[in-house]
């Protein structure tokens, strides 16, 4: 039996919803590291920096490659639009620490 169109598309939302959120999380783990490399230098070691810049590259593309459905809210549009923004900032945030080492 096939689902309903109504049932089909609030279904299909949560899990968008689902997958934004993690997305978020994944960026405050990030923002955690960062803040702690910021800390210690010593962390910032070549392998530390290529595999940070490698995670941002794919949270960027993952961020970047979301497809809103037509069906979203103004409120999930704008936390699209908001993620984008902190990942632009960590970016930065991790160019300075990155350029703070002489890397």
């Amino acid at each position: 039996m096939a689902m309903p169109k109504n049932e089909m598309q609030t279904e299909f939302v949560e899990a968008w919803r689902t997958f934004v959120t993690s997305m978020e999380r994944g960026l405050e783990m990030l923002e955690k590291d960062l803040d702690e490399a910021a800390e210690m230098a010593s962390i910032c070691t070549n392998e530390w920096c290529e595999a940070t810049e490698h995670v941002i590259d794919e949270i960027g593309n993952a961020l970047f490659s979301i497809s809103e459905p037509r069906w979203s809210t103004p409120e999930d549009s704008e936390k699209i639009k908001a993620l984008k923004r902190r990942l632009h900032d960590l970016y930065a945030n991790y160019r300075e620490i990155y350029k703070k080492l002489g890397k």
